[in-house]
């Protein structure tokens, strides 16, 4: 059903292939506009995107670690390194 088409990305210039696999994961996500930018430059956007975040100094409630995290921390209320975050999450599930 689905075939592998060339693009073009519009901020390289660069030709890129939407493969049918692509294809069909956007379909199945209900995406109807094809990608304009190649895997390289979306995720050029993407890390742009993330790293404009403001981070906040903190120390971590678990280990006492200083981290940074993409909130402003509320008095009161613990905070968590990545590391520690991801050992409760997983202890969680």
């Amino acid at each position: 059903m689905y075939q592998d088409e060339t693009l073009k990305c519009k901020d390289c210039g660069n030709e890129f292939v939407f493969t049918a696999g692509e294809q069909e994961f956007y379909a199945s996500r209900g995406f109807e506009n094809k990608p304009s930018r190649c895997k390289e430059c979306r995720a050029a956007k993407k890390n742009a995107q993330r790293s404009a975040r403001e981070m906040f100094d903190a120390q971590c409630a678990e280990c006492g670690k200083d981290c940074q995290v993409p909130f402003q921390p509320t008095e009161g209320k613990p905070v968590y390194c990545s590391e520690c975050f991801a050992a409760k999450r997983a202890a969680r599930d």
